[in-house]
């Protein structure tokens, strides 16, 4: 759900936002969801400084990873059966 939201900024700023959101491609809005996007994911990413060190290595190693629940069923039968 998108929720009109109102800025108050230098002129000079909105303007030149403008120019840099037309030249990428993309809206204003759209520039702006972007970036407290970027500084929320980046907040939480320094919450991941408090790892300790093994873990923080292993943050992520599966991101792109998918596993079939039946060969996850598999590999657990084998390991406990």
């Amino acid at each position: 759900m998108n929720t009109k939201l109102t800025l108050r900024l230098n002129n000079k700023l909105i303007n030149n936002a403008k120019k840099y959101a037309k030249k990428e491609g993309k809206s204003l809005s759209q520039l702006v969801s972007d970036f407290f996007t970027a500084i929320i994911s980046k907040n939480q990413n320094l919450n991941m400084s408090n790892l300790k060190p093994n873990t923080s290595k292993l943050h992520g190693s599966l991101k792109n990873i998918s596993i079939a629940k039946d060969a996850y069923k598999k590999h657990i039968e084998k390991k406990y059966l």
